[in-house]
């Protein structure tokens, strides 16, 4: 049996009734990791085996086994593990060894985990196209000369090969969604504020981004996020985590609004809608009721909101490193737009999201999620900085290909990204679930449904004629 390619509760549970250890469990990991990462390079930072086995061995012994009890995992390169080089992908950074855990690692520590090593990221986490030059490029294992997305690329892509059972990540802009939908696997942006950030610098104005977690299965995600939820009291925001302890499949009687490409207003390459609606229909097999939703706001005023506030954001924490040179330049252009920025701006812009918060609420009066795609583009080439048009669309930003996933990021609204099958170019797709803030466990309940019925991540594409 080859226990690489196995759920982590179901590992968790063979660890905890000693049919296989802790040990076992480790060598095996890391002959996968030297049978595959050389092709795809998602782990970066590998640590020493002997430490490893010696870590693996310890936890044999070990009296308290927490909820991730024995598991080898890879942190993102963007958190701080003690011990471990934070390269952030960055040249700045290349080298400089944490001295102690961000808030989610050491959630994760206590859970039992043992860290082998890092994910690869873009640098800085900017783009969806996981490529720096501190670690190189991560490709995607289901066609190696293309993206496999990001910014939490090398989780995806460690769990797609067998690498990882469950990764963690981080998304602004659709981090854990877009390399989740290219790589085949599941990934879940939680409501913000339910996973805590890191108590530095200003913990009141900044609600873009969060944490969450990547894995095989919506269970297994259910499982980390459970580990990484709920307040700190040291930072103002914070949701108490909700009962994730025994997610069950439930997809009957459930309404999910879809909103396709937004009325037409966003462009998508040929075959993502259509293999998209083809997802759709599993739920419609398991009693749920799929149904076309208008635009609930406009695209225009989610864009120009979402914008103003990314800059902001992303410049606060960028502009004391601008004057070193060696930023990229899509960080370059963040921070300088930032910059500009007035209060006022930054006033409207919330306005905006504010607005948005409101409608997205009233459609959730009839809906239990709505469903948009992962991405507008299939995985392009690893070549590629960014995808200049779609469709004959230009594309006016580094990221403005990835609008899909703004509506759920501008509002802070949970979202679970499924694997939606393979389109006739034999490469993946995913499909985002949103739900109501809060709605966490239901998403993914909805989504464990959906995945019993499927079993994408088990499944390779088809051979083409």
């Amino acid at each position: 049996m080859d226990i690489t390619g196995l759920e982590a509760g179901d590992l968790v549970g063979m660890l905890s009734r000693k049919e296989i250890g802790a040990q076992e469990l480790m060598r095996a990991t890391l002959e996968r990791i030297a049978a595959t990462n050389g092709a795809v390079n998602a782990i970066v930072e590998l640590r020493d085996e002997d430490t490893l086995m010696k870590e693996a061995r310890a936890a044999d012994n070990a009296a308290s086994r927490g909820a991730l009890f024995g598991l080898p995992m890879a942190v993102k390169d963007l958190a701080n593990v003690a011990g471990l080089a934070t390269s952030q992908g960055s040249p700045l950074f290349a080298g400089q060894v944490a001295q102690t855990d961000d808030l989610h690692v050491a959630r994760m520590r206590a859970a039992g985990a043992i860290f082998i090593g890092k994910t690869n990221t873009p640098e800085f986490g900017l783009g969806s196209h996981t490529f720096n030059p501190v670690h190189g490029v991560t490709l995607n294992p289901y066609d190696p000369g293309r993206s496999c997305g990001g910014s939490s690329g090398g989780a995806a892509v460690a769990l797609a090969c067998g690498m990882l059972s469950l990764a963690d990540g981080s998304d602004m802009m659709g981090s854990l969604r877009n390399p989740a939908g290219w790589c085949n696997v599941y990934g879940m942006r939680p409501s913000w504020s339910l996973v805590p950030s890191e108590p530095r610098a200003d913990t009141f104005l900044h609600q873009l981004s969060t944490n969450g977690p990547m894995a095989r299965s919506p269970r297994d995600m259910a499982r980390l996020l459970a580990v990484m939820a709920g307040p700190d009291p040291r930072q103002p925001h914070g949701a108490a985590a909700p009962d994730l302890g025994d997610i069950r499949p439930k997809a009957k009687d459930a309404r999910i609004g879809w909103l396709g490409d937004w009325g037409g207003a966003w462009p998508f390459e040929a075959g993502i809608l259509d293999l998209s609606e083809e997802a759709l229909r599993v739920f419609e097999g398991l009693g749920a009721t799929v149904e076309p939703v208008q635009p609930p706001f406009s695209r225009d005023a989610l864009w120009q909101s979402w914008v103003t506030l990314r800059h902001w954001a992303v410049s606060a924490n960028l502009t004391p490193l601008l004057e070193s040179g060696r930023l990229k330049p899509e960080a370059v252009w963040e921070v300088e737009q930032g910059q500009r920025l007035s209060a006022l701006d930054v006033h409207k812009a919330s306005v905006i999201r504010s607005g948005w918060f409101a409608a997205a609420a009233r459609v959730f009066d009839h809906y239990d999620a709505l469903a948009l795609p992962t991405a507008q583009v299939w995985p392009f080439p690893a070549d590629w900085t960014y995808p200049k048009e779609i469709a004959g669309q230009q594309m006016d930003s580094y990221h403005r290909w990835m609008e899909v996933v703004v509506p759920a990021s501008l509002a802070g609204l949970p979202a679970v990204a499924v694997p939606a099958g393979f389109g006739e170019n034999c490469l993946p797709m995913g499909i985002q679930l949103i739900g109501r803030r809060g709605d966490d466990a239901r998403l993914l309940e909805l989504a464990q449904a959906y995945h019993e019925a499927t079993l994408w991540p088990t499944r390779r594409p088809p051979v083409p004629s």
